[in-house]
């Protein structure tokens, strides 16, 4: 059974309650989700552990009425499909999926890899990918970009926000897990990886296999930078999954396949696009 809405902040004071800068918990009849401000034109919203037995089906209710439900089946791989192509089970294996018309909720799941939702205030359209360090070794946030530049958005204008995922302190990989996802990435990855801090080599492993601590939404966002979109368009959630047990499920910490979801949805077309 679900637990009360107010059961993640019934112990936090008022003065502390919603001060995250740049994102915002919104309560509902059915609970609170995290929202992130620069893409408050659209209905969306980063889903908590203590909405867990609730899928999207339920879930788009929360974000708008009458929405469609457009979802995957996340495969850790670089595939990105249209929300036309995922309608009904058997869902498409893929880990992106972009609008094709207004009124569709876009969502992808996830236990620690990175929620990734953007929105295009031009066209309306939006896209969410699932970012786990599989998917982004094999590109599918430029991918999802790129399909989203053939719906005529410009990437300059894309607002993407990253969400809870889990942090570089607590995301130790191998070296070859840290090659994989520079791989993608413009010129030389791994160096501009550990260059911006986003790859830290562990002090305790020296010795070969070499280790790392990932900051697996700071190399998403390197990502995205390469297909065009700008840093300062780029909002990450402070929260990491891993350490933040009352509010999200962690695969890292509890070893359980349980995910929280995340949804987005697609505004009415400016100019007929899509």
């Amino acid at each position: 059974m679900a637990d009360p809405p107010s059961a993640p902040f019934a112990d936090w004071p008022d003065s502390t309650f919603n001060t995250l800068s740049g994102w915002t918990w919104v309560g509902c009849y059915g609970g609170y989700l995290l929202q992130c401000d620069a893409l408050k034109g659209f209905a969306h919203g980063f889903f908590t552990r203590h909405w867990s037995g609730r899928g999207p089906a339920e879930l788009a209710g929360y974000l708008s009425p009458g929405l469609t439900v457009h979802r995957l089946r996340q495969v850790h791989g670089g595939i990105v499909v249209t929300a036309h192509d995922a309608v009904a089970s058997p869902w498409p294996e893929a880990d992106g999926l972009i609008s094709t018309a207004g009124g569709e909720s876009l969502w992808v799941c996830g236990a620690d890899c990175t929620p990734v939702l953007m929105a295009d205030p031009g066209t309306g359209h939006v896209a969410a990918c699932h970012g786990g360090w599989r998917s982004l070794a094999a590109g599918v946030l430029s991918a999802a970009v790129e399909r989203l530049m053939v719906q005529g958005v410009e990437p300059a204008t894309l607002q993407v926000a990253l969400g809870p995922a889990i942090s570089g302190p607590c995301y130790q990989v191998e070296r070859s897990v840290s090659n994989k996802v520079a791989a993608p990435l413009h010129g030389d990855g791994l160096q501009r990886l550990l260059a911006a801090g986003h790859v830290t080599p562990d002090p305790q492993h020296s010795r070969q296999p070499l280790r790392d601590h990932l900051d697996i939404r700071g190399a998403a966002a390197l990502q995205l930078q390469d297909s065009g979109i700008p840093a300062s368009a780029i909002h990450t959630c402070p929260y990491c999954t891993f350490s933040e047990a009352r509010l999200f499920h962690s695969w890292r910490r509890d070893q359980h396949k349980t995910v929280q979801w995340s949804g987005i949805a697609g505004q009415a077309m400016a100019g007929g696009a899509g």
